[in-house]
């Protein structure tokens, strides 16, 4: 998910009442919600698909959901010491203690996966001991609706605290809401999925993948080996058993990088005579070099 909706769950849980448990407890819920995403930074070193492969993966991964919340309760213990040491700490600023801060930002770190699993996109959950990708069709990378929700909820929680009213009960309900409104989604995906006919390339997979804004509709991809329909119209692709994937692998990283993060690859023959691999999850003809790479002339058999 987008990291505003990683951060706003992060709010929520500090203002349903956790963030009184110890100073700094918030920037501990907020940035830990975040923390995974610093793999992020491998588009300093990475070319063109090569971060598809890198992504999601290591710092979402088992060893990182505890680690990662162990760096930044550190820190934040640290720079609670150093700006006392300095004279400089807030005098409303509850007592820092290790132990919460390492638990909210676990708790917060653990969301992150959860809500990244929900999405076409996928993450690789158990990196470093398994590189398989899990994705869960339930929710839009970017859901307006969660925003509207969680951002209003924020609002009025921490307006209600201000004033000296009940301020946890409305970050409670909110978050009772986005589990319904998952739920919801899941089920809607589940029956799509579930009820799938067959598509005119066939069924070997089926991805029932939420759209932006229309949340509760699905767009339906089917087919195999390289051969995929959306909502029943085919998308123009080569069979993959007439391709020789294994030498552009070797030959190209970013083809190598590529394969390894798709789920529904396809080769689309352009009219420029250009063999691109595409991904019928993120398939846009308006697009053409968008989730793609290129293949080595010759790779595929017309």
């Amino acid at each position: 998910m987008d990291n505003l909706t990683h951060g706003l769950v992060g709010a929520l849980i500090g203002q349903a009442g956790l963030k009184r448990k110890t100073g700094l407890a918030m920037p501990a819920l907020v940035v830990g919600a975040n923390l995974p995403d610093v793999d992020a930074a491998c588009f300093l070193w990475l070319d063109g698909v090569e971060h598809l492969a890198f992504r999601r993966g290591i710092t979402h991964g088992p060893p990182a959901w505890f680690l990662l919340p162990l760096l930044l309760a550190g820190g934040l213990w640290w720079f609670d010491r150093w700006q006392a040491k300095r004279g400089k700490r807030p005098e409303g600023r509850l007592p820092v203690r290790f132990g919460w801060l390492y638990a909210l930002s676990l708790l917060a770190c653990l969301t992150h996966p959860a809500l990244d699993w929900m999405n076409v996109y996928g993450i690789r959950l158990l990196e470093p001991f398994s590189s398989r990708w899990y994705h869960g069709d339930v929710l839009f990378i970017i859901d307006v609706w969660l925003w509207v929700l969680m951002g209003l909820a924020t609002w009025f929680s921490l307006r209600r605290e201000k004033r000296g009213g009940e301020w946890r009960r409305p970050a409670r309900i909110a978050l009772a809401a986005v589990l319904g409104y998952i739920g919801l989604n899941g089920a809607i995906t589940a029956a799509a999925e579930g009820g799938a006919v067959e598509g005119p390339t066939g069924n070997a997979l089926v991805i029932a993948s939420p759209p932006p804004l229309w949340s509760w509709r699905r767009e339906m991809i089917t087919g195999g080996n390289g051969l995929y329909a959306l909502d029943g119209e085919v998308l123009p692709g080569i069979p993959l058993d007439r391709c020789d994937l294994v030498a552009a692998r070797a030959a190209d990283p970013q083809v190598d990088a590529f394969l390894f993060w798709s789920q529904a690859p396809f080769v689309e023959p352009g009219e420029d005579g250009v063999l691109r691999l595409r991904d019928a999850r993120f398939y846009d003809p308006r697009a053409r070099d968008r989730f793609a790479a290129i293949l080595p002339p010759g790779t595929c058999n017309p």
